[in-house]
């Protein structure tokens, strides 16, 4: 592939040299993170792959560790690709490469750790920054693109890129910037994507009006958000029909003229409650639809399409999030949905449970150990939901802790973005704390997860504490 050609051209080179090892390969093994931006890293280079004609088997990892990389040393595969992590692993991944267990090539965008390899592929290497600007779909995008033959097309990969970027919060500024753009503009030029300026709240297929407005958190609108009647009395009161045949419509059932009068009607309402200027703003992004979904369902909207495949993989279920990537719609679908549901239901109870039982203060920093109670697959997006509900404090970062062993506790951290720009990095926090205490982590500088040793919480805090206080000093 020609720097031309490249989404990222940045990364042309790396993309290309990938590209090379992997196709000189008898079989190569894909392993890959759970979550949204994973999932789809998985999905996007296992269709690469596949057209390229490369024998390939994928498996999924909750977390990447010396355990888990000894075991895909064990499966004797020569050559082996990971996406969406790995990076921050090749400490532990250059000791296999030295002893002869497998060639690594790496498709990331975490924090690369302080080791060599000659097939990595990463934004962070090229001053790209890989919180904001490409996610571990859009690296897995890019070799995608490389892995084209003389006649090949990979474009329409874009869609599944652009789900793991929403999905890894990189649109949590009302869209998608940097190297991000570019795969967006492949996408639509393939005509797998469409954009627009909207509404920027999450459940726009899918959430019968009310909804979509009670549950809107981002921005708090005083007498609508969190509040069932209040949304309710708002909407009646529009010169809109808001229900069809007795049942609420969805903001994707109005017309264009519908969508102004409903989204003036809540700017004024934010207006008149006080709502500064900038939170205003945030109610307008960019909505990204994927047009061969079937309108209404949660594979049109990026955001909701995320949430899905998070209902997957964080139980278990990775299998089921692939074959929906992959474009299985009967029973992968299904059981998908019956998976979103009680992933739902989980987030709800977890975030009631922290409201009920509050966050614990220190200096710099606010935390909750849920224990057993919060499944130590989804304690990071509840500490997410807390960080934008009343229940915690906004100004500083909050950190939760599960059970995820009788001997390990998984610590999940969560920031603001205007609190990266004040300094906070959270990857360097998770990874500097862990690592005092004998554990390890690292993520974004938004959001960022460790594992450490059960009874090293107290040491743990102490040090994320000060970590804290020292960047936004």
């Amino acid at each position: 592939m020609a720097v031309a050609d490249s989404p990222v051209p940045d990364l042309s080179e790396r993309a290309s040299a990938c590209a090379d090892r992997l196709r000189a390969a008898d079989r190569v093994l894909l392993a890959s993170h759970i979550d949204a931006d994973g999932l789809t890293s998985g999905a996007i280079a296992s269709t690469a792959l596949a057209r390229a004609g490369i024998d390939h088997e994928v498996v999924f990892e909750k977390q990447l560790d010396a355990e888990s990389i000894a075991g895909i040393a064990a499966r004797e595969f020569d050559v082996v690709l990971f996406t969406d992590f790995g990076s921050g692993q090749l400490d532990v991944i250059a000791d296999h490469e030295e002893r002869g267990d497998f060639v690594p090539v790496i498709a990331d965008h975490h924090q690369p750790a302080d080791r060599e390899t000659a097939f990595h592929l990463n934004p962070l290497l090229e001053g790209i920054n890989g919180a904001s600007e490409l996610s571990g779909a859009g690296a897995s995008y890019v070799l995608a693109r490389a892995l084209e033959g003389p006649d090949g097309d990979n474009r329409d990969l874009a869609a599944l890129a652009v789900v793991g970027a929403v999905g890894d919060m990189q649109d949590s500024d009302g869209g998608l910037v940097g190297a991000n753009e570019a795969v967006v503009t492949d996408g639509v030029d393939a005509g797998v994507i469409e954009t627009r300026t909207d509404l920027d709240l999450y459940g726009r297929q899918t959430r019968p009006l009310p909804k979509l407005l009670e549950y809107a958190s981002d921005v708090k609108i005083p007498g609508i958000s969190n509040d069932e009647a209040g949304a309710i009395a708002f909407l009646s009161d529009l010169d809109i029909d808001v229900k069809r045949d007795g049942e609420w419509r969805r903001w994707v059932d109005l017309d264009a003229g519908e969508r102004q009068v409903l989204a003036s009607g809540l700017m004024r309402r934010a207006v008149a409650s006080g709502v500064p200027s900038d939170r205003i703003e945030a109610l307008v992004g960019t909505a990204y639809t994927l047009v061969d979904e079937e309108p209404g369902t949660e594979l049109r909207d990026v955001s909701e399409f995320s949430t899905l495949l998070n209902a997957t993989a964080r139980y278990e279920r990775a299998d089921v999030g692939l074959a929906v990537c992959l474009g299985d719609r009967g029973d992968a679908l299904a059981e998908a949905r019956r998976l979103l549901r009680n992933h739902r239901r989980n987030l709800s109870e977890g975030l009631q449970w922290v409201k009920a039982e509050g966050v614990t203060d220190e200096e710099h920093l606010q935390w909750f150990d849920a224990g057993s109670r919060i499944r130590e697959t989804i304690v990071g997006i509840v500490a997410g939901m807390a960080i934008g509900s009343p229940a915690v404090d906004g100004s500083k970062p909050v950190i939760a802790f599960a059970e995820e062993s009788a001997e390990e506790l998984k610590v999940s951290s969560r920031g603001s973005h205007a609190l990266v720009r004040r300094g906070l990095d959270l990857s360097a926090v998770m990874r500097e704390a862990s690592q005092s205490v004998g554990g390890d982590g690292g993520g974004h500088d938004v959001a960022a997860g460790a594992t450490i040793p059960i009874d090293e919480r107290g040491a743990f805090l102490a040090a994320a504490d000060r970590i804290v206080g020292e960047q936004l000093s």
